[in-house]
């Protein structure tokens, strides 16, 4: 328990903020409102589904069609995070990285060039948070300001749109550190086992789900067609491969952000603080906060929702809580055999900070919000 314990720190984390939490807020019936089940159902239906997917080969397959014809890792890279940006406007930044994290380590594994996963995997993070928020549905506190406020499209790309543009400048000037070396692809039929009834299966579940997303289609029933999917597959050994410290991570955090919400000192200080300084603030309470959560909770405390809109996305940069989409591509990356962890979190918080600083700036300086 104690080794579990010590390799699950981020878990850890999250469950002692919920704790200590509670010392101000003990439990009552307000509990039940703060853990996002759709969000929980919807990574655990992801999860299941990239796992039949990367078991049966099928990253094996898509890399032997779509890469065949890099020759170079830097252009290899440049695609992986290319991926992550554009995908996430539309199925989400958590859905993209967890579709396209194990992707990518299947590829550099592939291609006998691990050593660059931590770099590749973290500007994938950088680009699915930074992509996503271009557009209403590319991320929850996006779809959550642009609903709830009635947000119009115009006001809305006009302030995001620029930030975004500018992300995709850095993130490509950033694969700059990735040498043009040759790569090849060491694959042969073998890799994979494709199965037409099993691939069919799974793609339809995925589109089930992504149904969820634009929430056209509740999550229980979604949920419950992708379990009994698996099962009637025969692969009931997917369930056991679910990360479900994961998920338990989620919970902590939801309790700890719903806690502070209800605490009415905390509430006062927000209101005396927030008028004039929407977007540093939003942007720095996303760091501890983590960014959806911040969106939630101080929506209710300005009229500027321009500048909580593009604080909170700059915001999913920093910290590795800042957005939860990054928990799920750390998780993805430390669950692979020989991960390092600790140079993750140093090249993490690295490429972070100086992408939020620089974002931050800039958009202060031209007045984006």
């Amino acid at each position: 328990m104690l080794a579990y314990l010590k390799r699950e720190k981020v878990l850890v984390i999250s469950l002692v903020l919920a704790l200590l939490s509670m010392c101000f807020v003990p439990p009552d019936a307000g509990y039940a409102s703060y853990v996002d089940v759709r969000v929980l159902a919807l990574l655990f239906a992801l999860m299941l589904l990239v796992r039949g997917l990367q078991n049966m080969g099928m990253f094996n397959w898509l890399i032997a069609k779509a890469f065949v014809r890099i020759k170079h890792l830097r252009r290899l890279a440049q695609m992986l995070i290319l991926m992550c940006f554009f995908t996430s406007m539309i199925i989400t930044n958590d859905v993209s990285l967890v579709t396209f994290v194990p992707f990518c380590l299947t590829a550099l594994t592939l291609c006998g060039q691990q050593r660059w996963a931590v770099l590749i995997v973290v500007l994938q993070t950088i680009a699915a948070n930074l992509g996503s928020m271009a557009t209403p549905i590319g991320n929850p506190q996006n779809l959550y300001l642009f609903s709830t406020f009635s947000m119009d499209l115009g006001s809305f790309f006009a302030t995001v749109l620029p930030t975004a543009a500018l992300s995709l400048v850095l993130l490509m000037l950033a694969t700059l550190a990735i040498p043009a070396e040759p790569v090849r692809m060491h694959l042969t039929q073998d890799t994979w086992n494709l199965s037409k009834v099993e691939l069919g299966t799974y793609i339809a579940l995925f589109c089930v789900n992504l149904l969820v997303v634009f929430r056209v289609l509740h999550w229980l029933p979604a949920l419950v067609a992708t379990v009994a999917g698996v099962l009637l597959l025969r692969r009931a050994k997917l369930l056991a491969q679910v990360d479900y410290a994961l998920l338990l991570t989620f919970v902590g955090f939801f309790v700890f952000v719903g806690n502070m919400g209800r605490i009415e000192a905390v509430n006062t200080w927000i209101s005396s603080m927030l008028t004039g300084n929407e977007v540093v603030l939003s942007a720095l309470f996303s760091q501890v906060l983590s960014n959806v959560p911040t969106a939630i909770l101080l929506g209710g405390f300005t009229d500027n929702l321009r500048g909580l809109l593009l604080g909170v996305n700059i915001g999913g940069l920093g910290t590795l809580i800042a957005s939860m989409a990054s928990l799920i591509s750390y998780k993805l990356y430390a669950s692979q055999p020989g991960a390092e962890k600790g140079k993750y979190m140093l090249t993490f918080t690295a490429y972070n900070v100086a992408g939020f600083v620089l974002l931050l700036g800039v958009s202060l300086l031209c007045g984006w919000a």
